[in-house]
């Protein structure tokens, strides 16, 4: 039985294209650097850096902690001189990239997620672990999704992997102390979310915003629309 609905958040609830953070993100953030990298020398670093987080499997590491050992070593700054001019973006100028998202705000992700709650599920966001959690915040704050009780958020600073790698499932699954078999994965990215499968969750691939691959190796058990999810929730909802 489907008790704990795990939702990734970029094309799946927040109606965005898979390049709109890699595009406006940069845009927004690569200025305040200007003082310390040329441009193209602060792309390579952050590039690099989110890459390196991103394929490592050091379970001793947070997402959090590999990305500043990477990125400071790559820029030469500590980061004592780094993290602040992000935390500074994010306190700021981040919420200003909203304006960049096409589709109309806040859109139908908190009456989906209300009537999960109340038909019984607990509601996961498994975003990829690659922002802090002022950023997924604000993020969700685009969608009126901010104050929901969620049982867990995934971020750079809680996790020890990021998507596709299986142990990043596994981890929501030991914090949280819950049985992949009632769990749904619901994201929009057959790569990074569908891998999901491998632990033995059931997984539900949204179609608004596809990300492109090539056939997934563990196909979805659902697919539809984000607007249509609430009718295979109704069918999926725990008894009691």
């Amino acid at each position: 039985m489907i008790r704990h609905l795990l939702f990734d958040l970029d094309g799946t609830l927040l109606p965005v294209e898979a390049d709109f953070f890699f595009y406006h993100y940069m845009s927004a953030l690569r200025p305040n650097f200007s003082r310390l990298l040329p441009p193209e020398e602060f792309d390579r670093h952050l590039l690099g850096s989110t890459k390196r987080m991103m394929s490592d499997a050091d379970p001793s590491l947070t997402n959090e902690e590999v990305f500043w050992r990477d990125f400071s070593a790559r820029t030469g700054y500590p980061r004592a001189k780094l993290e602040p001019v992000f935390q500074q973006f994010y306190e700021g100028q981040f919420s200003a990239i909203k304006k960049h998202i096409k589709a109309e705000l806040p859109g139908p992700a908190r009456g989906i997620l209300e009537n999960a709650l109340a038909a019984g599920f607990s509601l996961i966001i498994a975003t990829n672990a690659i922002f802090p959690e002022t950023a997924i915040r604000e993020r969700l704050a685009w969608i009126n999704c901010q104050d929901l009780p969620f049982a867990f958020i995934t971020t750079f600073e809680k996790m020890h992997f990021c998507k596709p790698n299986p142990y990043y499932y596994q981890e929501i699954l030991d914090i949280l102390q819950i049985s992949p078999r009632n769990c749904l994965m619901i994201g929009n990215d057959p790569e990074e979310d569908l891998t999901a499968a491998i632990l033995g969750m059931k997984t539900c691939l949204v179609t608004d915003y596809l990300v492109p691959r090539e056939k997934p190796a563990h196909p979805p058990n659902y697919s539809c629309r984000l607007t249509e999810l609430p009718g295979l929730l109704a069918d999926l909802a725990p008894a009691g």
